[in-house]
């Protein structure tokens, strides 16, 4: 009787061991939801966004940066530092007005609210110019849950505090000396994810590297930059294409640009004396550069509206980007996803100081020759600009690139018989992926109710869909859903749209080439080609995408 009611006792510890040792195995594979966490740095306390449930941490640091110097590793501190609002942002000229800090390298992090381990990951870099802008650009937190993933949107450093190619800064001799200080701000943000993303769920062996618009162009720059290699595994651009500057062109930029604060200072007596000194590697010059306030600094060149001629950034300094540039036969082997608007260069239109007062103030369609005028260059620069975003990187990449390449055209907002009243002023215009993400988006008070359609409904559920398959595999491709297939010679590009009542997704051949553009633009009769002539040097001129238009018209 003792032995069966040992051999009983035994057996119930030996249960109760393997029940506690199955919670054990249970709670080391879930992840664990609450909101105080410690990184590589200190601990941190952040939020739970009930209306989304999703949990948060805003205002991160990841780095911390001296002006014009690479960033460093953030001081560790031992109380808890609390993420629960956002950090600030980098310092910025927008309407004539400075607001953010100079040292301001801080990111957000947005997950579901879900015991699930080893998410997908994807750090984001927004748009602005690398002027403007903020990581709460898209905020993540309305469709992290969709795509069943981290996500982690950076702020770096912007404007002439991100990029300064002078001689006296930008001597070239090593990374640190690029000039290119918001891609090495982009580089730590991807150390700090390696670091750290696993504190919050995050899988560190797959990590996605996304930008919109400039962040866009940023995220293309990485992939043939030697520093990023082996920091991420895909890559997407949303309407950003292979742009990059000459150094030495940038430097006269840059000197004219700061030449009128060196004679206001009465450091010299002339601008063409003030920028034959700034051209020089002097330690005076230096010296007056890190003493300029920021608030000074960051206005400069601020009516770029994405002229690389006014603010030209993403330097071919040959160690952060090879002097090569997009020749080089040296990419990042990951699978990458381009994805633009049909219609990508209608904001820029309206708001070009030839528009702007007519298109604001509602007389723009009112002037039949004022109209004409506006579509002549929305329609070609759009046609351009969009071909600059996807076929064209694609085609000038393909013969070193070895991954797949995902190429997607939003024609949404296009169709004057879906979305008369979009169609009409801007359709599928830059950024228009972002409401099918983003709720509320950034474009809420003119896309109006475009987005609320039971079939732009359906079209964002399986962009969003397309977007997790790519995180967390590297192909957009599911069982349900329409089938993308990787682009090839035949110029096969995904089509994504919608009427009021379904999605119309489905693969269509772009076969548009920028020289064809230019061939349209010549025979367009709606307009005199004197009027033609004036749009393309004032209006279209100098643009991200308009190289090809400036050699042929000789203007910048």
């Amino acid at each position: 009787m003792k032995k069966i009611l040992l051999s009983l006792g035994m057996a119930t510890l030996l249960l109760a061991a393997c029940q506690s040792q199955q919670l054990m195995d249970k709670q080391a594979a879930e992840f664990d939801t609450s909101v105080t966490k410690t990184i590589s740095t200190g601990p941190i306390k952040g939020s739970k966004d009930e209306k989304n449930d999703v949990l948060q941490w805003l205002g991160v640091p990841y780095a911390q940066a001296e002006r014009w110097k690479e960033p460093k590793k953030v001081k560790a501190w031992k109380e808890e530092l609390d993420t629960t609002s956002y950090g600030e942002q980098a310092i910025q000229a927008n309407q004539g007005k400075v607001s953010g800090k100079e040292d301001a390298l801080n990111l957000d992090i947005v997950r579901p609210n879900t015991p699930e381990k080893k998410l997908p990951v994807m750090v984001y870099i927004h748009g602005g110019n690398n002027q403007t802008g903020s990581a709460q650009e898209i905020k993540g937190n309305s469709f992290v849950t969709d795509i069943n993933a981290v996500y982690v949107s950076v702020n770096y450093r912007l404007g002439p505090l991100g990029f300064n190619p002078l001689p006296a800064i930008a001597s070239g001799k090593d990374e640190a000396s690029s000039g290119n200080f918001t891609l090495l701000d982009i580089a730590a943000a991807l150390d700090w994810v390696e670091e750290n993303i696993e504190t919050f769920g995050g899988d560190k062996e797959n990590v996605t590297l996304a930008g919109f618009s400039a962040g866009g162009r940023d995220v293309m720059a990485t992939l043939i930059s030697p520093v990023f290699k082996g920091k991420y595994d895909k890559a997407i651009s949303f309407s950003g294409g292979m742009t990059l500057a000459d150094l030495s062109d940038s430097r006269e930029i840059f000197a004219k640009a700061l030449a009128p604060l060196v004679v206001e200072d009465q450091v010299k007596t002339s601008e063409d004396k003030a920028i034959e000194w700034l051209l020089t590697d002097q330690e005076d010059v230096r010296t007056y550069l890190y003493a300029l306030s920021p608030e000074r600094l960051a206005p400069l060149m601020g009516n770029a509206m994405i002229r690389m001629s006014v603010f030209p950034h993403l330097y071919k300094d040959g160690q952060v980007i090879p002097k090569e540039g997009f020749e080089t036969k040296h990419f990042q082997d990951v699978p990458l996803m381009l994805v633009t608007g049909t219609n990508e260069f209608s904001l820029f239109t309206a708001f070009d100081p030839r528009f702007m007062k007519d298109f604001t103030g509602g007389n723009l369609f009112k002037d039949e020759e004022k109209a004409k005028e506006f579509y002549y260059v929305r329609n070609y620069g759009g046609n351009l600009y969009r071909l600059s975003n996807g076929v064209e990187s694609a085609r000038k990449m393909a013969a070193n690139y070895t991954s797949d390449i995902y190429v997607g055209e939003i024609s949404y907002g296009d169709d004057e018989t879906v979305t008369p009243e979009l169609a009409k002023g801007f359709g599928a215009f830059h950024g228009i992926f972002e409401p099918m993400l983003q709720e509320p988006s950034n474009y809420k008070d003119f896309i109006g109710e475009n987005f609320q359609t039971q079939g732009a409904q359906q079209m964002s559920a399986t962009f969003k869909q397309y977007l997790k398959q790519f995180l967390a595999t590297g192909n957009p491709n599911g069982e349900t859903l329409p089938k993308w297939n990787k682009w090839t010679a035949k110029n096969n590009v995904l089509s994504i749209s919608a009427s009021k009542e379904t999605e119309d997704i489905r693969e269509i051949v772009d076969e548009d080439t920028a020289q064809g553009i230019l061939e349209k633009m010549k025979a367009d009769q709606t307009l005199s080609d004197l009027v033609k002539e004036e749009l393309n040097q004032t209006v279209l001129n100098g643009r991200w995408f308009s190289e090809v238009l400036d050699e042929l018209e000789g203007h910048k």
